[in-house]
């Protein structure tokens, strides 16, 4: 969950690690560091909270380290903060992942003397490169990786040796390839203004880079080939370009991300007997309403699985079922195990992935990349949004067919202009604790994806239940203080979802209703409408996102939140 970014070269790497920096953060942002090295010493920075309190600082050399951070050992604070240095101040490191094992690890070394300066579990690490370091860096961090368990992506400098060496397993790490200079980093966006040739490091993998050499081992020692990719990423994607947020910048990227997706080919390669979609999230949400559009559409059976629950099930998977994983970082650490198993029992995987080279694409036997750009903002819209319409892609190729959607850019467009209304009806409710959102069927799964945005950026408890759940206990919880977010476009299930709303009008609830325009009759029993064009029934869901995204922004808005970057989450969710 956390971010690193390390710098060799000839220039002063304060400036390009702070930089990188303020592109990771949005895998946490917690505390920040840098540490450099010059002259045979090491420079360390270390601060709580955001990445912005070391813009007052700098420090010399033209080599370091640096990581931000998303707790999971200990709370944030400065001496939990990375880099951490060893005793001596030979070593300096910077960990993304968990050392389970590191309470046994800390007690060996305590009683070789050690002293230790914070409650993390990757302070274990540098105290370890010094106890068998005997003057290669990059043998030490070889040893060192043996005894560790977990997940992780290091990067290592030492005060004598002009190379960063770094070491994966289990959480991502690239390396950036550039004139005279070198990078390691979490991912392609803290590097890609100064280079677009990348080596995505496997895991098990070590890489020394210095400004002139990238070299690749496995742990073993045995070399590696050098396999440069050119990635291809529009820095302009992920500036705010003068919106407020991101995500308000990223809500109007759609039109554009639609227009994309739907013009992807690809192929599956098979027919499955059953098909397993695994994903956590919010692509969690748009896997529940894939197993509804698949089954619907394509005549398969279908199951939704999270991610941090199918391996632990022991799921029945055979060699002619298709396990299909949405990530859009394609580093998820749960998603990504549960590929590792499906590969293992035989099943053909299949990934819906935004990030291009991530591990999870890599891994799959096929993948699908959403065409949503770079995501910046910790909420996703416009990846949600991407992710949905692939369900109906995969639904529509297994039904012997290509999904098409007619001036379904134009109507993205249409909803955009809703902003206004919306933005009015969130001044109306935005004091409100709770909220219950229900819908049926597919619109259930857009009913999770606004409670759940809700959750995220306006910090309001917010719940989602099938509607016809209802009556058999969360009715209890309907009162004049917590309304309920309906879904009821005239579908198939609009009379049945009418009558739940019925149901909690009786009871003095309030409510608001997404609709189809032209139904009177919802404002009947509504307290507010926001009205979606009319389209085939199937579709619903590809409109329903912008109203139930912009309902949540707005209420966050006026609740002065942090929306790019919610409390206590990150975008990137590498540990289990």
């Amino acid at each position: 969950m956390c971010g690193i970014i390390g710098y060799v070269g000839n220039k002063e790497a304060y400036s390009i690690l702070l930089k990188g920096l303020e592109k990771l953060e949005y895998r946490g942002y917690d505390s920040a560091g840098i540490c450099t090295a010059s002259n045979n010493q090491l420079h360390l920075q270390k601060v709580k909270g955001r990445v912005a309190g070391l813009e007052q600082f700098t420090l010399p050399g033209t080599r370091g380290i640096s990581h931000t951070r998303w707790a999971t050992h200990g709370p944030p604070s400065d001496k939990n903060a990375h880099p951490f240095l060893d005793m001596a101040n030979q070593f300096t490191v910077v960990h993304n992942g968990i050392i389970e094992n590191y309470l046994e690890l800390k007690e060996m070394l305590r009683q070789d003397g050690v002293q230790f300066s914070s409650d993390t579990d990757s302070e274990v690490i540098v105290h370890l490169l010094a106890k068998y370091y005997t003057g290669d860096v990059k043998e030490a961090v070889r040893q060192v990786v043996t005894m560790l368990h977990g997940a992780y992506a290091i990067c290592v400098v030492h005060k004598d040796h002009n190379e960063i060496v770094g070491a994966r397993n289990g959480s991502p790490l690239i390396v950036g390839v550039g004139e005279q200079e070198n990078f390691l980093a979490s991912d392609i966006s803290a590097v890609v203004e100064h280079t677009r040739n990348v080596v995505y490091v496997n895991d098990f993998e070590l890489v020394r880079i210095t400004p002139l050499e990238v070299q690749v081992t496995g742990f073993d020692g045995l070399m590696k080939p050098l396999e440069i990719s050119r990635v291809h990423w529009d820095v302009q994607q992920a500036q705010k370009q003068g919106y407020k947020h991101f995500m308000l910048k990223e809500l109007h990227d759609q039109p554009a991300v639609v227009e994309e997706q739907l013009n992807v080919n690809f192929d599956i390669g098979f027919t499955p007997n059953s098909i397993h979609i695994v994903a956590c999230g919010g692509a969690g949400f748009a896997g529940v309403l894939g197993e509804y559009v698949i089954e619907h559409i394509a005549k398969m059976p279908t199951r939704f699985y999270h991610g941090s629950e199918f391996r632990y099930r022991n799921p029945i998977v055979s060699s002619n079922d298709l396990v299909l994983v949405i990530s859009q970082s394609g580093e998820t650490a749960d998603t990504l195990a549960a590929v590792r198993m499906a590969k293992e029992k035989g099943a053909h995987t299949l990934g819906i992935i935004n990030v291009v080279g991530s591990t999870i694409a890599r891994e799959c036997h096929n993948v699908i990349y959403s065409r949503a750009g770079s995501e910046v903002s910790v909420a996703s819209t416009k990846a949600f949004l991407a992710q949905i319409i692939s369900m109906y892609q995969v639904a529509y190729h297994l039904a012997g067919s290509k999904f098409t959607f007619l001036g379904y850019k134009e109507l993205i467009e249409h909803l955009l202009r809703l902003n206004d209304r919306i933005k009015e009806l969130a001044q109306k409710y935005f004091l409100y604790p709770n909220f219950i959102y229900i819908g049926r069927n597919r619109n259930y799964a857009i009913a999770q994806e606004g409670a759940l945005k809700l959750k995220e950026i306006a910090y309001i408890h917010a719940e989602a239940y099938h509607a016809g759940e209802l009556k058999h206990g969360p009715l209890a919880l309907v009162s004049e203080e917590m309304p309920t977010f309906a879904i009821c476009p005239q579908d198939e299930f609009y009379a049945k979802t009418f009558s739940n709303i019925e149901e909690v009008k009786a009871r003095s609830g309030k409510v608001i209703t997404l609709a189809t325009e032209g139904d009177e009759n919802i404002t009947k029993v509504s307290d507010d409408v926001i009205y979606i064009p009319k389209v085939d029934p199937m579709l619903y869901p590809l409109l329903e996102t912008v109203p139930v995204h912009l309902f949540a922004y707005h209420i966050a808005d006026l609740k002065e939140c942090d929306i790019d970057k919610p409390r206590n989450l990150a975008k990137s969710v590498t540990v289990e």
